[in-house]
């Protein structure tokens, strides 16, 4: 008879699910039905035992009146035992098809063999407003998606009001949410861990530190602090559930969440433009780099406040003055850090600073890869959620849909970290090396050795000796002559740059002192030794 609103009424359940762990449920249609994922206490553990809690609220009706309110609670695999040929409440029609009997009217209609078939205990129950039930209390004994429905029943029209609490063993916590807290209290371990190899280089080379490595330094301990606040949000909320206290540490953590992806991006564009290693400093560009990051703070901060106070729903076109600037400022951080890192490599090739383009290169490869991975994950998502309209999309994918949409992204973001650190650790010669340039020498030219390098016929000892002006070996007798002291014998060796092509000049044979020189210059030589 309406199975029209039934039926379109279960198909709802998978994609709305719980938010916190205490819903209000009424008649209207996005507040008929929720779900949420439950753990058992023997896969999370807790102290409590775990349970779906179902309260109803009296209301006020007509007097000789009584209104039907009608509730199932069941786990997602056993949906398909839920109605009988598109009938799912038992009313007049149901019964005469013998779908069910007049005890259960106002209850939803159960296949035939459902108690003996089902995974789960499947309850159901016709609920007289007029005077409500106990709450009704659902022990979860197995790991499920599980579903609380509410139709009105008799008059059609019937308003209602109940509360909806999923209580997990462990605490407050929905369960697709508990694995982030052992996640963050992993991912802060990891990062006190890099800090600690960290300060104890940054310790030991005090003395030598280059200014992109006190920013490292900085975004390390910013990382740690902010991973151990998120932990403490989602332990603090495990602890006491959705209160004024965590609803003002979800607004720490969203700040600090825009700090962390501002001050990363200024980091990454810094260090691409050479800062520290191939500049000694960016003069006014630092300030425009200072300015483009703090304004990516600012409306990456709108963005967050707005995400947590606009639903989808009352969003309107004033929406795009919010994401439009973060987009901007985070459109220039791309183009304006790929630029800068394709201009340093640039550089360093045309100067042959071999030690320092390999750096730049490996940060390169980095980021190549990373951008890679978050386009592979980014169309694996999209292949994924492509399916998100099937009603099991949920249902099955409830355990790891956090990993999908925050998880891995913290993956990619250490990796970078672990990489840029090791790669800008703190060394003993930091500073001469960023302030150091390499000789640049071409493969195709010869090396200084080459002058060094005697003839063939040096390997005769007599001619040898010869050359060097020793008389003492045989067949080498007769005067010699040796200058007096202070005399210039030699005429000076001009000595070109290395990036000449003349390194040594070499005088011309008549430049030589011979024992066949002109009579003349003999005798200017010894008239001058009488002097």
């Amino acid at each position: 008879m309406r199975s029209w609103l039934h039926g379109p009424l279960l198909l709802g359940l998978c994609v709305v699910t719980a938010g916190a762990n205490e819903m209000k449920m009424n008649q209207e249609n996005d507040n008929r039905q929720i779900c949420s994922g439950m753990y058992s206490k023997n896969d999370w553990g807790g102290d409590v035992d775990p349970h779906i809690l179902v309260k109803w609220v009296q209301q006020d009706v007509p007097e000789g009146s009584d209104p039907i309110a009608s509730m199932i609670i069941f786990e997602w695999k056993d949906y398909d035992l839920i109605g009988i040929e598109n009938e799912y409440l038992c009313d007049s029609d149901p019964i005469q098809a013998g779908f069910c009997n007049s005890n259960q009217t106002g209850e939803f209609i159960l296949a035939p063999n459902a108690t003996d078939i089902s995974k789960n205990v499947i309850f159901t129950q016709a609920v007289h407003l007029k005077d409500p039930p106990l709450p009704v209390n659902y022990g979860i004994k197995k790991t499920g998606y599980y579903c609380v429905g509410t139709a009105a029943f008799s008059p059609l029209d019937t308003q209602y009001s109940a509360t909806v609490e999923f209580r997990n063993a462990y605490g407050e916590l929905p369960a697709a949410q508990i694995a982030k807290l052992p996640f963050y209290g992993g991912i802060t371990i990891v990062y006190a861990v890099i800090g600690a190899f960290w300060a104890f280089l940054y310790v030991q080379h005090r003395h030598d530190i280059l200014p992109v490595q006190n920013y490292i330094t900085a975004i390390i301990l910013f990382l740690i602090a902010e991973m151990l606040v998120t932990w403490g949000f989602y332990d603090f909320m495990n602890r006491n559930g959705s209160t004024v206290g965590a609803k003002v540490l979800m607004i720490v953590v969203a700040i600090l969440n825009a700090g962390r992806n501002s001050f990363s991006f200024f980091l990454l564009l810094i260090v691409c433009m050479g800062y520290g290693v191939v500049k000694h400093t960016l003069g006014k560009t630092m300030i425009y780099v200072r300015y483009l990051a703090a304004g990516h703070f600012v409306f990456g901060l709108i963005y967050a406040i707005a995400s947590l106070t606009i639903t989808p729903e009352s969003a309107g076109p004033l929406v795009l003055f919010i994401i439009l600037p973060l987009a901007g400022t985070l459109t220039a951080f791309y183009v304006w850090t790929l630029n800068s890192l394709k201009e340093t490599i640039r550089d360093l090739v045309e100067r042959k600073q071999t030690v320092k383009l390999s750096m730049y290169r490996q940060l390169w490869w980095a980021i190549l890869l990373s951008i890679m991975v978050i386009f592979g994950f980014f169309f694996f998502n999209s292949f994924t959620f492509a399916s998100s309209s099937s009603p099991d999309f949920v249902p099955f994918h409830w355990k790891t849909r956090w990993f999908i949409l925050d998880g891995w992204l913290n993956f990619v973001y250490l990796a970078d970290v672990i990489f840029i650190a090791y790669l800008w650790r703190p060394t003993a010669n930091n500073r001469r090396f960023a302030m150091s340039d390499e000789l640049a020498q071409d493969d195709e030219g010869f090396e200084i050795a080459d002058f060094g390098a005697e003839d063939d016929d040096d390997d005769d000892p007599e001619s040898a000796a010869a050359h060097r002006g020793d008389r003492t070996q045989p067949g080498q007798e007769g005067p010699r002559y040796d200058p007096p002291p202070g005399a210039n014998t030699a005429k000076e060796i001009p000595r070109e740059s290395l990036d000449g092509e003349t390194i040594f000049a070499v005088g011309e044979d008549g430049d030589r002192w011979s024992d066949e020189g002109s009579d003349e210059e003999r005798g200017k030589l010894v008239h001058d030794q009488g002097k």
